[in-house]
């Protein structure tokens, strides 16, 4: 009789196993074929009730207690369900979103994306070129124009700033994967078009130097000047162990919460999803949690990117992009290498490396080698935001090398990263 209750308990433990196993594998399997919550849910509880059947039937055997099988089948069911609507299906906290500060407006693109952007007319003579402000990320929008935008716009230029789009106050696609470096680069385009400008300036910042790259490859002829502040990899496949990144420079506190949010069983199906169906992590987790997710997510990092001591990054509430951000990336890093076409391309560019970057000296110096009439500089007490950590030079380096004045800093003219 002991041996009985043994087996069958043991039976029914495993049953219990077997039916959380089976679910998630169901759940998985039926979203990356049909990305509807309801439908890859059903499949997923189907799954448990039939393993909890399964290794039912030999425990209520060992039990002496038939009848006990579907009542056991449901309570397994049950406790499924309930592990699962407290994870994979508890969603993240999305707090209200916070009112657009004054100057926002938005173009409506004819590449169907909507865009919010802010502008700063030219004042006193103005210049026929005007400056577009490219945000990093991808998907991770600034608040207004950034640093040195104000002081371009006193020297005549018209300075425009926007959140590219799955970003900050733009449209979010209902295909993720409509997020790729051609959309991105076609609606630059269609904004040079509105703005009804020949030729504009360029300043990309990390991932809007990558971009940067990827306009000046399409359309060399538009681009009047460049400016790219410790720019993201041209082409990422160029760098097989990843340009490099600030998350192993994390404060323990903040490690804490990054292994917190990155260990949570939503995001993880969520991530499992997006490399099977996109489609189906769209659905299972939407356009404004998981953005509210990947924000919490980006501030345990603000403070890993500049130089150790230095003062702590600003917070804005202009919410990055999810989708935007992880289907952008996967489609740079399965793009064609445009370095072939870039060493064509004689715009003159200036390229902005800080002494703390997290990225590899190796992707900075990628941009002076390809780029025929580019020019490196190297800033002393910043990081990846020179803007963050030294806000003067930063400008007087825009305003030097959009003016055709002198640089205040030499040009780095070795291979070799100064020491």
């Amino acid at each position: 009789m002991r041996s009985n209750l043994l087996y069958g308990g043991a039976w029914a433990l495993a049953g219990m196993i077997a039916a959380v196993v089976a679910g998630t594998a169901a759940l998985l399997g039926t979203a990356a074929l049909v990305p509807v919550v309801a439908v890859f849910g059903a499949a997923g509880l189907m799954a448990a009730a039939g393993a909890a059947w399964l290794f039912g039937r030999p425990a209520v055997r060992r039990f002496g207690a038939p009848r006990a099988l579907w009542p056991y089948v449901a309570v397994v069911v049950l406790l499924t369900a309930c592990l699962g609507a407290v994870t994979v299906f508890h969603p993240f906290p999305v707090p209200p979103v916070a009112a657009a500060p004054p100057g926002v407006s938005h173009w409506d693109l004819p590449t169907g994306s909507r865009i919010a952007y802010v502008k700063i007319p030219a004042s006193g003579r103005a210049r026929p070129t005007p400056v577009i402000f490219l945000h990093g990320g991808p998907g991770t929008p600034g608040e207004g124009v950034p640093e040195a935008g104000r002081e371009l716009a006193a020297a005549g230029f018209d300075v425009y700033a926007y959140d590219q789009v799955g970003a900050g106050r733009s449209t979010r696609l209902a295909d993720a994967t409509g997020y790729t470096v051609a959309r991105h680069v076609a609606d630059l385009d269609a904004i040079r078009r509105a703005i009804h400008a020949e030729k504009v300036i360029l300043v990309g910042r990390s991932w809007g130097g990558t971009l940067s790259a990827a306009y000046l490859a399409a359309h060399p002829g538009n681009v009047a000047k460049a400016v790219l502040a410790s720019p993201g990899a041209i082409w990422e496949p160029a760098f097989p162990g990843g340009p490099g990144g600030p998350w192993d420079r994390l404060a323990p506190a903040q490690a804490e919460r990054a292994d917190e949010l990155t260990s949570d069983l939503r995001f993880l199906a969520q991530a499992l999803l997006l490399q099977v169906n996109p489609a189906a992590a769209h659905a299972l987790v939407p356009d404004a949690e998981a953005d509210t997710y990947f924000r919490e997510l980006l501030l345990t990092a603000k403070d890993a990117t500049g130089c150790p001591g230095s003062a702590p990054a600003p917070v804005h509430d202009n919410r990055p992009g999810f989708y935007s951000n992880q289907m952008t990336s996967a489609d740079a890093a399965a793009v064609p290498d445009p370095r072939p076409r870039l060493r064509t391309v004689h715009v003159p560019t200036l390229v902005v490396r800080g002494e703390c970057d997290y990225l590899k000296w190796a992707v900075t110096y990628d941009y002076r080698r390809t780029l025929p009439e580019s020019t490196l500089v190297y800033v002393r007490g910043a990081g990846h935001s020179i803007a963050n950590g030294r806000p003067d030079l930063y400008r007087d380096l825009l305003l030097a090398f959009l003016l055709d004045r002198p640089l205040p800093l030499p040009p780095v003219t070795s291979a070799e990263e100064p020491t």
